[in-house]
């Protein structure tokens, strides 16, 4: 049955009018505009236990203790909240009164546009909820980037995303692409981006929150998000802000020896340059359309590469940047420190193809500009079609006459930067020759990947590989 859309109005009204579900809102930095919601529709009493703005700063840390960062537009800040108001409501509502009650804690903390209009506003905001009287609750995070350039106007988009996210937490906290689907009910993507999600407790426990993060590029709430090693998903400018960035683009399916040289020889020129690895985050970036574009592709498909690549380390990021100039703008958003793109020569050697000028002489130049001039490297690996033949790497690359001089250009300025030190051994392993390797019982595809990667794929039956099945011949 088609999901029943309702306005911002009628989600606060069916709240107030329920009866069972009871709690407060705290709201810092943007006024109180979600509770402003329950308020205006009236019937508010029976909702609201609680109304709240420690606005100063003094105020906040004698009520939720002092950061350390000094960031109060933080997911820190906002766990603090939920969990200090969450333990006032069980620690004073103890009368019969409240027996039925479904306690909750909507929190917010967030910033909209300034004065001088050159601050970059978003928000934190989560619930922290029950679905039955006294048990164990649940909590739902999510990070928003606010659009637009009136301040006003981001306000209202936080009170309507966070009564949105509120009811969904009562009304699909058990249909998750509903819930997902009904954040910017009544808003769009052209006014807010909702780039991380996070879930957990009783009620969630067989939600993957990578999964989740996947919808979220998928629906185009945003352009990228990212979960670590640890399989927990990270708001992007948090884990890479201020990071010198090496990041590997790919299919990883599954994750081949070449992938792993790629990434060896980007880490010895990273070395080299920059000396310092504590400041790094491997980034292994697989796009939509390298999802989209394998048949065979579905969620447990893309939880396999997930699994492979967080059991090798890596942090992973699902973006919608197909084009190169596209992913280098999401990454400077995040202000790292620096960018290095790893691609193979066959990547450089497509941006190079005439398809890319023949209409718009001036757009490779552009394309270019808009990757460079963010502190970025396309850090290149050689191909090798096959044994007899020459390895191919910028040194020989062939370009069309017209752009060589703009080719010679970016070599010159380490704009394009071969990779040393790789190991010719690997350059005959080609991904799909792997994947069909896999999914025939051939034997050798083994020795194509890392010994962690086979270990996964034999234990799991990752890729279509024939496992036996014990007890059946």
């Amino acid at each position: 049955m088609e999901r029943e859309v309702l306005s911002i109005k009628r989600k606060a009204l069916r709240i107030n009018l329920d009866g069972s579900i009871y709690g407060t809102f705290a709201e810092i930095g943007a006024g109180q505009e979600v509770v402003r919601n329950f308020f205006q529709v009236g019937g508010a009493s029976g909702t609201v236990a609680k109304a709240m703005s420690a606005y100063d700063m003094t105020f906040s840390d004698a009520i939720y203790g002092s950061e350390g960062s000094g960031r109060y537009v933080s997911e820190p800040r906002l766990h603090k909240m939920l969990d200090h108001e969450f333990g006032l409501l069980t620690q004073r509502l103890t009368d019969e009164k409240y027996d039925k009650k479904h306690f909750f804690v909507y929190a917010n903390t967030c910033t909209t546009l300034n004065f001088k209009k050159n601050n970059h506003p978003h928000g934190w905001m989560g619930v922290k909820f029950q679905l039955t009287p006294d048990a164990e609750p649940n909590e739902v995070v999510i990070h928003v980037r606010l659009k637009g350039t009136d301040s006003l106007y981001q306000q209202r988009v936080l009170g309507g995303i966070g009564t949105n996210l509120l009811f969904a937490c009562y009304w699909y906290h058990d249909q998750i692409e509903d819930f997902i689907d009904s954040l910017i009910d009544n808003l769009s993507t052209d006014q807010v981006e909702i780039d991380m999600i996070r879930m957990k407790g009783p009620d969630f426990a067989n939600v993957d929150n990578r999964l989740l993060a996947l919808q979220l590029v998928k629906k185009r709430y945003t352009d990228g998000t990212i979960f670590g090693a640890d399989k927990e998903v990270y708001q992007p400018k948090d884990i890479l802000y201020k990071k010198n960035i090496l990041c590997l683009r790919g299919r990883f399916r599954p994750v081949t020896k070449v992938n792993e040289d790629m990434m060896h020889c980007a880490l010895a020129n990273f070395k080299a340059k920059y000396g310092d690895i504590d400041n790094l985050v491997m980034l292994s970036e697989i796009t939509l359309n390298n999802l989209s574009d394998d048949i065979d592709f579905s969620n447990k498909d893309f939880l396999d590469r997930a699994d492979i690549l967080c059991s090798l380390g890596y942090t992973v990021m699902v973006s919608n940047c197909h084009k190169h100039d596209v992913l280098v703008k999401y990454l400077d958003h995040c202000k790292p420190h620096s960018i290095g793109i790893i691609l193979g020569i066959l990547n450089i050697m497509e941006l190079f193809s005439e398809k890319y000028y023949k209409n718009a002489p001036g757009e490779l130049l552009h394309y270019f500009g808009e990757i460079f001039m963010r502190n970025a490297t396309m850090l290149v690996y050689p191909y090798q079609p096959d044994k007899n033949k020459p390895v191919i790497t910028t040194e020989n690359l062939k370009v069309p006459d017209k752009l060589k001089h703009l080719f010679a250009h970016l070599k010159d300025n380490k704009y394009l930067v071969d990779l040393e030190g790789y190991d010719p051994k690997v350059l005959q392993i080609f991904s799909p020759n792997v994947i069909q390797m896999i999914k025939s019982g051939e034997p050798g595809w083994e020795e194509m990947v890392p010994d962690t990667v086979a270990d996964i794929v034999k234990e799991r039956c990752l890729f279509d590989y024939p496992c036996e099945v014990p007890g059946i011949k």
